[in-house]
């Protein structure tokens, strides 16, 4: 048994408690624009209220650009959307110094113009689109949320988040992200087709008159309190234990790792992992209204935030065994311990 898990403030209990309400009314407010896509939303969600990016997976059509927009509007966060081309340059993100002159005393002098990246939610659209170089424009932000430009850094606003988008289907002319820039994002979310009904749905809403209006259910300084709320959230060693052995057991080097990772795994997920299933799991508890995050939390959570993380070999591939096959046998390998209760 692990040692004692703190518990929670009754302050830091009404703002979760606070934060699981407003939940709900984020989902009611979004079914208005968005149709389905529920796991989708929660998991943008737990992405925000974690601190973290995510890469959104999906064909086009499927209203990834919509729904980051909506979700903006519903948390009254600027938005800034970047179409990545194969002629972008790092300063089209960044933003540039521009020459001008003074017209009264006839000096020139340098003044930075911000490039979109200088919002709060920012939509990197087909992000695979654009050259290594531009990319890695990204990094720097997404990691310190500031960019340098020449000799000067500018902070970007907070709270900052990158949601970038790419089309599995075609690949010719993409510039695939390299793991170093994939490990930056919290979540690889995969946005897949509606059913029958919500198809349907979709169809009457958009060849009907009106459409719906998103409220804003939150600022951005409660935002920030938010996620130093999740951060807050405790967990059992067990827990911990848990994400740690799952991180593990997907290096194929490891000798944790089971046999059929050593056959089907090519690289498994860094240590960056095991802190992203414990606050993917804070957050997935709190959404829930829960004031501590369990096993079943981190086994929740595992999907999107290993599937850009373990990589597999050609074999594999040619087999037809994806990254997502490879954590749900893991999650069945490594059952979860009995939860310790609190």
């Amino acid at each position: 048994m692990g040692a004692r898990i703190r518990d929670m403030s009754m302050d830091e209990k009404e703002a979760v408690e606070k934060l699981h309400s407003v939940y709900g009314q984020m989902k009611e407010e979004l079914a208005q624009v968005i149709v389905g896509q529920e796991e989708v939303v929660e998991q943008v969600l737990m992405a925000i209220f974690c601190r973290g990016h995510a890469l959104l997976v999906g064909v086009p059509g499927l209203a990834k650009t919509l729904l980051v927009s909506t979700v903006a509007r519903a948390l009254d966060l600027s938005f800034k959307r970047v179409q990545f081309t194969p002629d972008l340059m790092p300063a089209d993100i960044t933003g540039t110094d521009v020459l001008e002159m003074d017209q009264e005393t006839g000096r020139r002098n340098f003044r930075f113009v911000e490039g979109p990246i200088f919002a709060n939610m920012i939509l990197a659209d087909e992000i695979n689109r654009t050259p290594p170089k531009t990319q890695a424009a990204l990094l720097e932000a997404m990691q310190e949320h500031h960019v340098t430009v020449g000799e000067k850094t500018c902070h970007l606003p907070d709270p900052f988040f990158v949601l970038a988008t790419q089309n599995p289907i075609e690949q010719e002319g993409t510039y695939p992200l390299p793991e170093a820039q994939l490990d930056r994002f919290l979540f690889n979310i995969v946005v897949d087709y509606p059913d029958g009904e919500e198809e349907r749905e979709i169809i009457r809403r958009v060849t009907s008159p009106g459409e719906g209006e998103v409220k804003a259910l939150m600022t951005a300084e409660e935002i920030i309190n938010l996620q130093d709320i999740v951060k807050r959230v405790p967990v059992g060693d067990h827990v911990i234990d848990f994400a740690a052995d799952i991180a593990r057991a997907t290096r194929p080097n490891s000798g944790e790792a089971p046999e059929f990772v050593k056959d089907m795994v090519g690289w498994g997920a860094g240590p960056r992992a095991g802190i992203a299933l414990i606050s993917a799991a804070k957050a997935h508890a709190v959404l829930r209204g829960r004031f501590h995050a369990t096993t079943g939390d981190v086994a929740a959570v595992a999907p999107p935030v290993l599937r850009h993380r373990v990589l597999t070999t050609f074999n594999a591939e040619a087999s037809g065994v994806t990254s997502d096959s490879i954590v749900e046998m893991l999650l069945e390998h490594l059952q979860p311990k009995e939860e310790i209760k609190i």
